[in-house]
């Protein structure tokens, strides 16, 4: 796949997808009567830096009463100050939408990875006829949960995910998250996602709408215990089970800071990738080749030949390379543009491209070791290790 043709995938799937638009009355105002009851559940491990600025976007940005709307979090054994914070909260704003639960050791005999079991607790407590998950690091804007929650009933849809703005701070969250929110894009189209005539199937976890009954025909968190990328795995369950699924863009909503070092950086992508392409490493290390090549190969190309140029002059079939070189590091740059669109990605550091390609082929590599082996395969610290790895 050269780089125009990845690019013209880009353009296609972004021009197709849909965005999450505002519910208003003939009156022009936003529709916040007759809606269903609300759970918002945020699962929390080790969220100092998170939780409160996300509780505060989801109770300050909702107009909903607290018989519309009751927010559970859910503190998963967290080693830091992140209950503490939610306890404090609670009593600062004696808001009768904001409960907190004490998350209990997860079930001996069982196997249980990532947020699973703290969001199964969170929904024996909840009482909403919709179940709305948060991931802590996310951020909404006002209308965000109404305009959501009144679009699924609408439209009868039974999950609903929306793709965030992504927001980026560090050097190496400029590097590889371009490039890493393209290739979903490109292999999870958004309008097939929601296509019910085919099989793709994709969720965002840091934001997924439930319809209960839905939710609880698939088996809820508690099916997909020991799935490390679960919120794909219940996409794909809701979409076997011939319920109506859903995922728009939705940059305007909300917005989300994935990862803050390069560290965190590493260990997230790398926990899911290989997961991703349904452990096939042969997937998986084609997409790390076809990252090279499209995003490093160009650079590589440019560096040659001006140093060839600057030693030894170039040919006549050299000029001709190095114009086919420049255009195509110029499609790098239309393809940052064209992520503005799905993710709000400015193209920052969009010359630092190849050295990005590196990186993410890098992940794909190290991804494909970790689910593979077990060896350093975790998330902020715990194992991700299932019992046959264990055994192995």
């Amino acid at each position: 796949m050269g780089t125009t043709v990845y690019l013209a995938k880009l353009q296609q799937a972004i021009d197709a997808a849909l965005q999450l638009e505002r519910m208003i009355s003939p009156a022009g105002e936003l529709i916040t009567h007759a809606i269903a009851k609300l759970s918002v559940i945020i699962p929390a491990y080790n969220e100092v830096d998170n939780i409160r600025a996300c509780l505060l976007s989801v109770l300050q940005t909702t107009d909903l009463s607290a018989e519309q709307l009751e927010v559970w979090v859910v503190d998963d054994q967290s080693q830091d100050e992140t209950l503490a914070i939610v306890q404090a909260l609670q009593l600062e704003l004696a808001d009768p939408r904001l409960h907190v639960l004490v998350g209990q050791p997860r079930p001996e005999q069982q196997t249980w990875v990532g947020k699973n079991w703290a969001c199964t607790q969170a929904v024996q407590h909840a009482t909403g006829e919709y179940l709305l998950f948060l991931d802590a690091d996310v951020r909404l804007q006002p209308e965000a949960i109404v305009t959501a929650l009144h679009t699924a009933q609408a439209e009868q849809i039974d999950l609903l995910s929306l793709g965030p703005a992504i927001v980026c701070g560090c050097l190496a969250e400029w590097l590889v998250q371009p490039l890493v929110v393209s290739l979903l894009v490109v292999g999870f189209d958004p309008d097939a996602v929601s296509d019910p005539s085919t099989d793709t199937a994709f969720a965002a976890g840091m934001f997924m709408l439930f319809r209960r009954s839905a939710y609880e025909q698939v088996g809820g968190h508690r099916a997909v215990a020991d799935q490390v990328v679960e919120d794909v795995e219940l996409a794909r369950r809701i979409k076997r089970q011939g319920l109506t699924l859903r995922y728009v863009l939705g940059i305007e909503k909300l917005s989300v800071r994935m990862y803050r070092s390069w560290t965190a950086v590493w260990e997230g992508w790398t926990k899911n990738w290989h997961l991703g392409s349904g452990r096939n490493w042969r997937a998986s290390l084609y997409g790390a080749v076809i990252v090279l090549l499209i995003f490093t190969v160009p650079w590589l190309g440019l560096i040659a030949l001006l140093i060839k140029g600057a030693v030894l002059g170039l040919t006549w079939f050299d000029a001709v390379g190095l114009g086919v070189v420049l255009t195509t590091i110029a499609l790098h740059y239309r393809l940052r543009l064209a992520l503005e669109r799905v993710a709000a990605i400015p193209p920052r550091y969009w010359w630092l491209t190849g050295v990005s390609g590196v990186l993410v082929a890098a992940i794909a590599l190290g991804s494909i070791i970790k689910t593979e082996t077990g060896w350093g395969w975790t998330w902020r610290g715990r194992s991700l290790k299932l019992p046959d790895e264990m055994k192995a």
